[in-house]
């Protein structure tokens, strides 16, 4: 009975093990059920994030592909366009040598007009470049001017005041600052030289240079020693050719009522040439207070260029005198271009002080017409004759298209 009640016992223990077990499996499985769930849930979530990592990839690498195409596009570009640039400047390099070429036949052309109006018997001096026979100094300073700046010439000119008149006319054919009255330096000598040629005094007087003639303003230099006698002719000449102050000076102190009586005279014959800008106070232009304006003087210059003993001293290019000891002094003239072929000059005559600046009037033919010019208060040693280089070729510039 005993052994029956203890295998009862342990039956009943083995069933409660086994119920204790199946509730713990089943347990279990409830428990991971939600979990398997959940992970299922996460998944689609993980892939759509992976999804978008590989697009975002993929659109950065075609953005990089596209990037390297432009790149390598651009690149094409500019060496296409490098190629057609040589390739035009290839191409336009005949059309300089055309160019140039044109440059050439002009200039042939010229020198041809120029020989067939010398065999026609034509006087008129046409310069073909530069290719007169005088000093190498001259012919540089007026290559140098012909080759400036293609500028208009109110621009080129270094004077500050200009005017160029054909006399016979009367016409007008440039003008810069004409009507400014401006100090004239040593072109008061040509109204000084027109008083004295119209005085009728002998011009075989002898004149005797004194204390009287030294110049104490500007201590201007003169080979004109005091006591140097010559006659009236000469010490002209010499005023108007060199620019002698002490001749000048002298040549007022001869005249009939002295120093005075000259200077009233100067501005005299001013008022009676309708120079009404114009104020003299003494003979040689030294003084600052000797004032004109470039139209007051084309009248002066066409008085003077009826005086042919002013024409001719004014024109000459050297001048020798001798003095009463046997010396001899040989004097140029102070405008460079009356030395030139090319240049048919009348009237000449230069001025300098630092208030007028560098001065020139002359009176000159360019293609048979008698031409008055002016230039006042330029600037540079050499300016003013390039100045008138420069206007003799605008004249003759716009004289060839008033013929055509």
């Amino acid at each position: 009975m005993q052994a029956n009640r203890n295998q009862t016992s342990l039956w009943a223990i083995l069933y409660l093990l086994f119920l204790a077990l199946s509730l713990s499996a089943s347990m279990n499985a409830t428990a991971r059920t939600p979990v398997a769930s959940h992970a299922s849930q996460a998944n689609p979530a993980k892939k759509a994030v992976i999804s978008k990592k590989v697009s975002t990839k993929k659109k950065t690498v075609k953005k990089k592909k596209a990037t390297a195409k432009k790149t390598v596009a651009h690149e094409a570009t500019a060496t296409r366009k490098e190629i057609s640039t040589k390739v035009e400047k290839a191409h336009s390099r005949p059309t300089a040598q055309k160019t140039v070429a044109r440059h050439h036949g002009k200039i042939t052309t010229r020198q041809r007009l120029h020989v067939t109006r010398q065999a026609a018997g034509h006087h008129t001096a046409r310069r073909v470049g530069v290719s007169f026979q005088q000093p190498k100094s001259i012919d540089s300073i007026i290559r140098a001017h012909r080759l400036e700046s293609t500028a208009p010439y109110s621009a080129q000119l270094r004077s500050e005041s200009a005017l160029v008149v054909d006399l016979k006319t009367s016409t007008v054919l440039y003008n810069k600052n004409s009507d400014e009255v401006r100090p004239i330096a040593s072109i008061s000598k040509l109204m000084t030289a027109l008083i004295v040629t119209e005085s009728g005094l002998s011009m075989n007087d002898m004149i005797t240079i004194t204390e009287a003639d030294v110049d104490h303003l500007r201590h201007s230099r003169s080979r004109l020693a005091v006591g140097t006698r010559l006659s009236r002719a000469e010490m002209l000449h010499l005023a108007l050719m060199s620019s002698e102050n002490r001749a000048a000076h002298a040549l007022a102190r001869y005249y009939p009522g002295g120093m005075p009586a000259f200077v009233r005279a100067m501005n005299d014959k001013a008022r009676s040439l309708g120079m009404r800008n114009t104020h003299f106070i003494e003979p040689t232009g030294l003084s600052a207070q000797n004032v004109s304006t470039a139209r007051d003087l084309t009248k002066l210059l066409r008085a003077a260029s009826k005086q042919p003993l002013i024409h001719r001293y004014t024109s000459d290019d050297t001048e020798t005198v001798t003095l009463s000891n046997g010396r001899q002094l040989v004097y140029n003239n102070t405008n460079s271009l009356v030395k030139n072929p090319g240049w048919e000059i009348q009237i000449s005559k230069t001025g300098f002080i630092n208030e007028a600046g560098e001065c020139l009037v002359m009176v000159t033919r360019i293609d048979n017409r008698e031409v008055a010019m002016v230039f006042l208060n330029s600037t540079g040693r050499y300016s003013r004759i390039g100045d008138a280089v420069r206007m003799r070729d605008y004249v003759e510039k716009d004289t060839n298209l008033a013929m055509l």
